[in-house]
């Protein structure tokens, strides 16, 4: 019986993770000079989705999020290899958030700094590497262009997670774990 109401509580996170997700990705998003790049908190929230829920439920909410704002933006069309690369992202954030217990016990300094590290290398990883190469792999995307794309997301996720991300977290901390 417990299985059933931890299973549907990941459900349920999963679809109002996606929704926010969906809300923060397409409709609260600051486009980045004449790149095809935003700035938007959905990966601050996609942080503390993982958090709660764990990994895959990340993992699932980024590539479905991500992959509806492109088909709403783009005429039903997706860009896949920066659909696949949030997925990864969703993933790595929530095995960095499990393997941390960033919400087991207390919420310390040392957590956060060992998260934001994590979290910093998992940006490097997939939008200097998974991202780029799927680009030029695929979309035959100039390498230049796609890793120029690939650091402004670098920078811009890490200090969005870094700051709202790192909000969130102490607020749910506050608010919800004992």
């Amino acid at each position: 019986m417990k299985h059933n109401i931890i299973a549907a509580h990941k459900v349920i996170g999963t679809i109002v993770g996606i929704i926010i997700f969906i809300v923060l990705f397409k409709y609260l998003a600051v486009q980045i000079g004449d790149t095809s790049d935003n700035v938007t908190l959905a990966h601050a929230w996609l942080s503390l989705v993982t958090a709660i829920f764990g990994p895959v439920v990340g993992a699932v909410t980024a590539f479905i999020g991500h992959a509806t704002s492109d088909a709403l933006t783009n005429n039903g069309t997706a860009w896949w290899t920066w659909v696949i690369a949030d997925g990864l992202f969703g993933l790595f954030i929530g095995l960095i958030t499990k393997r941390l217990d960033i919400l087991i016990g207390k919420l310390t300094t040392r957590k956060l700094v060992l998260f934001n590290i994590w979290q910093l290398v998992a940006n490097i990883v997939v939008w200097l590497v998974v991202a780029p190469l799927g680009d030029y792999w695929v979309y035959n995307l100039s390498l230049g262009v796609a890793f120029k794309e690939g650091l402004i997301l670098v920078v811009v996720n890490f200090l969005t997670i870094a700051i709202v991300g790192t909000g969130l977290l102490k607020i749910y901390q506050h608010f919800f774990v004992e």
